[in-house]
């Protein structure tokens, strides 16, 4: 069996209807795991808890909500460089449209509607996800109907990529910009949109002009909001990031790491 395969670095079981990861923790020494398109729920988690060398891990499209009522969101490998965890269910109801207010319950942080008539979860990052201790790189939580991103986020000191497609999302908070090492971020086919262009304290920038002057953002996807590219440039900041991508863009020129004019940021 597997579980034999003490030596074992890398392992793909994706796509193999697996409700449960048996005896898993046994393999000391694996670095990378897929575990993608299987049955897996939360309480099947938390043998990978204990997978100390674990760098790669990859949960997308399984059965995992959150939160679950008894059930405590595993803490993640302590040498955790990416994480892929799309496709799932950290929310309830779609109602990005409704006020919302940030509350912290055990270890989730969360979102609900203003409306004691609509009291509804919004969103749910577990806390783990953002914990300061682990080094993630790469992170890919898209496609969870998530409402917002909680300021937690800039916990994540090493983090150069983010991927929030397809999730709710009307705005990004402040503190996105105290991720010092992101140069990707992806936030296709959410719901950000300038109602006002007159911004201040109760009406502010979407996406705040800290993600664009205090990181190293190079590569920003808003394909599939409704937003335009005039809009788009009026953002505080956005030309400090056209600025920083251009003399990027020109160092790589003959090298092709960077490809065509995306200074749209996928928008019309």
């Amino acid at each position: 069996m597997v579980y034999q395969l003490a030596a074992l670095r890398t392992l793909d079981v994706s796509k193999n209807k697996i409700s449960n990861l048996g005896n898993l923790s046994e393999l000391k020494e694996l670095k990378s795991l897929n575990c993608d398109e299987n049955s897996l729920v939360l309480g099947a988690l938390f043998p990978i808890s204990r997978l100390s060398k674990l760098q790669v891990l990859s949960l997308g499209k399984n059965r995992i909500e959150y939160p679950a009522a008894g059930r405590a969101f595993p803490s993640l490998p302590p040498k955790l460089k990416q994480l892929k965890i799309h496709g799932n269910s950290f929310s309830g109801k779609n109602l990005a449209t409704q006020p919302v207010k940030c509350e912290i319950i055990s270890d989730v942080i969360s979102y609900r509607t203003q409306s004691p008539q609509t009291n509804l979860l919004l969103s749910a990052i577990p806390k783990q996800i953002c914990d300061p201790k682990l080094p993630l790189e790469k992170l890919d939580i898209s496609s969870n109907n998530l409402a917002a991103i909680p300021t937690e986020i800039c916990n994540l000191t090493a983090l150069t990529e983010l991927n929030l497609d397809n999730n709710v999302l009307v705005s990004l908070p402040v503190e996105i910009g105290e991720l010092r090492k992101l140069k990707v971020l992806s936030l296709r086919d959410n719901h950000i949109q300038v109602v006002n262009a007159i911004f201040s304290a109760s009406n502010p920038q979407p996406i705040p002009s800290s993600l664009f002057e205090n990181t190293p953002l190079i590569d920003l996807n808003l394909h599939g909001n409704k937003l335009t590219s005039t809009q788009l440039n009026e953002f505080v900041g956005f030309s400090i990031f056209l600025e920083r991508r251009k003399m990027v863009k020109t160092k790589n020129l003959y090298g092709g790491a960077m490809d065509g004019d995306s200074t749209n940021c996928g928008l019309k």
